[in-house]
């Protein structure tokens, strides 16, 4: 979330620079790339770094998260950079000219306006990443293992009581995630209105 962050600023705000163009497309890439491509790729270079960095010569929990991080960046990139063009740059300019440091601008007017977008881009890379098999079946070694490798195997011996306890639970834990962001929407959506209605009377 935090590189999907830092690249979305710089494609919104840095203007352009050399190299822009490579930078965007590699951003990207994830999003168009077959996960088979680019479970292959990663797991070239691993191996090849590997020749070089004792910490790449066993694939594990490290280069499990390094793969996810790599495609989900992507995804968190995308949306973060569409709020971004909406923001409305004249209020940081404002804030500017009145002697606020960048830092202040950033975590006061910038960070809470794209809040939702940092949210959304969250739940999207949280799910992608629960979600993978893939690419974590290319990069994992017998020492790590994820959530959809087991399954998966799991199931291929057979459907057990412990996959439909745990297809329940994730479907009550996303049920009630879900029925809370509806419940606190509503709540702010009504406050909302309240508060144009009495700034209106």
């Amino acid at each position: 979330m935090v590189l999907g962050i830092i690249a979305a600023f710089v494609l919104n705000r840095f203007g352009k620079f050399k190299g822009e163009t490579g930078f965007a497309f590699m951003i990207t890439a994830p999003l168009v790339m077959p996960e088979v491509i680019t479970g292959l790729s990663l797991l070239l270079l691993f191996i090849a770094m590997g020749q070089v960095f004792d910490i790449f010569s066993q694939r594990g929990m490290m280069t499990i998260w390094i793969a996810h991080v790599t495609f989900c960046t992507a995804y968190v990139t995308v949306v973060v950079s569409s709020r971004l063009q909406e923001v409305d740059r004249s209020i940081e300019e404002a804030a500017m000219d009145l002697g606020a440091p960048p830092w202040k601008v950033f975590f006061q007017i910038t960070l809470p306006s794209i809040a939702p977008a940092i949210l959304a881009g969250w739940l999207l890379a949280f799910t992608l990443s629960l979600d993978d098999l893939v690419i974590a079946s290319f990069v994992s070694g017998p020492s790590a293992t994820t959530l959809p490798m087991v399954v998966f195997s799991s199931v291929r011996l057979g459907v057990s009581p412990k996959i439909n306890a745990l297809a329940t639970l994730t479907i009550l834990a996303v049920s009630c995630a879900t029925f809370i962001a509806w419940w606190l929407m509503a709540k702010a959506e009504k406050r909302r209105l309240l508060e144009m209605k009495m700034s209106q009377q």
